[in-house]
């Protein structure tokens, strides 16, 4: 009867066939795996690729803001600061104050000056119609006055010339008075005559010369009112001359009432400079942000111009991203991109508004020169701008500075 257990040998052996048939069997089946393996690996390496096409990426980007250098207006001393370091402040918020009080004592004489104007112009402008109407009236009188005038010369001519015939009456008469009394001398020495005869031509020889020399007196007098009626007629003259110059001086009256409206216009600007430079001692925020910067301290002078702080906007924020130039193919304004900020980890999106019209070497403080011998060619980056589209809803909180690094990712297709 066979022995039906079996033998150590045999055991021994048959262990020994399974375990060369189990190391015989995995190397077919790692081999397998690995094809599968590096197949996936293939097909996610050209997935990763064919993804890759999709976008245009870049770590050399920053967000820019506008950083606005606060500065006075006017020159003066700080009497107040509103504002510290680091505060956030909204647009018209009241930044520093300046001692108002020479500006306030500038406007007080201003008004004063515009006053005193506005009364200068308001005489000129009512000396305008008087000088017309003077001027007519004096040129009407005039012209009575010159025409009376010259009357009264050929007046005074007339009578020159009845004094003329006076004394040549006057003379005739004596001369005939002369000749009688020597006629009658030696008849009254003969006693042709009585001496009552003689005596009565004595006597009108006499009343002859009294006679001619009234006559004389009256004809000098003659000559004197002529001489008067033409110095009358010469001061009409000039007076005519004067009054026609009338149109002339209601023009001249007019050019100085517009002067006065001038120097009242000049005032009324000196009055709103004034208060503008009192509005000017409140420096406020022109927009909001945050004070950076801040050098203005209470009881400083401050000159007009100096800068008082630094106010970055937290509005308008935009993206700086420097791409390769061989980015730059399929690049174009219009396009989308998604930002992705260190700071804050989230992803902002936006679009391309401007692709840089030069290369950041050339637009370094010392441009590259390639005339040398030993160029090197190097790839160049364009500053590429990107705008926020949505920043009011994905940043209410304005958690983004300029400054931040951010990660865009160009939409190209």
């Amino acid at each position: 009867m066979a022995d039906s257990n079996p033998t150590p040998a045999s055991t021994e052996q048959g262990a020994r066939a399974e375990v060369d048939t189990e190391t015989a069997q995995p190397p077919s089946r790692r081999k397998g795996i690995l094809v599968v393996v590096v197949v996936l690996l293939v097909l996610v390496a050209v997935g990763l690729w064919w993804r890759s096409t999709f976008t245009e990426d870049t770590d050399d980007a920053q967000i820019n803001g506008h950083l606005i250098q606060v500065s006075s207006r006017i020159a003066g001393q700080v009497s107040k600061v509103d504002v510290d370091e680091n505060q956030v402040i909204k647009a018209g918020d009241v930044i520093a104050e300046l001692d108002p009080t020479d500006f306030k004592i500038a406007v007080e004489n201003a008004e004063a000056a515009l006053a005193s104007a506005q009364a200068n112009a308001a005489a000129a402008n009512v000396a305008v119609p008087i000088a017309t109407v003077n001027s007519g009236s004096n040129l009407r009188s005039a012209g009575a006055d010159v025409s009376g005038s010259h009357a009264g010369v050929e007046q005074a001519q007339q009578q020159l010339e009845a004094a003329h015939a006076r004394v040549a009456q006057a003379q005739a008469n004596l001369t005939k008075a002369q000749a009688d009394l020597e006629r009658y001398k030696p008849l009254v020495e003969k006693d042709v005559i009585s001496k009552q005869q003689f005596d009565a031509a004595v006597a009108a020889a006499d009343g002859a010369k009294a006679a001619l020399a009234d006559a004389r007196a009256s004809e000098q007098a003659a000559v004197d009112g002529v001489k008067v009626a033409h110095e009358h007629e010469s001061q009409a003259q000039a007076l005519l001359q004067y009054a026609q110059t009338g149109p002339q001086q209601v023009v001249a009256q007019s050019a100085r009432a517009r002067q006065a409206l001038a120097q009242v216009a000049q005032a009324q600007a000196q009055l709103d400079q004034a208060k503008q430079n009192l509005i000017y001692t409140r420096i406020v925020a022109p927009v909001a942000g945050i004070v950076t910067r801040k050098s203005v301290e209470i009881n400083q002078n401050v000159a007009v111009g100096q800068n008082l702080l630094t106010l970055v906007s937290l509005d308008g924020l935009w993206v700086t991203a420097n791409f390769k130039e061989t980015q730059l193919k399929r690049m174009a304004p219009g396009q989308n991109v998604d930002i992705d900020v260190d700071s804050t980890g989230k992803t902002y999106h936006g679009k391309i508004t401007q692709i840089g019209g030069a290369t950041g070497s050339v637009l370094s403080l010392f441009p590259p020169e390639n005339a040398t011998g030993n160029y090197v060619k190097v790839v160049q980056r364009v500053p590429v701008r990107i705008d926020f589209t949505d920043i009011a809803g994905e940043d209410a909180s304005h958690s983004l500075r300029p400054g931040l690094s951010v990660e865009p990712k160009v939409k190209i297709k």
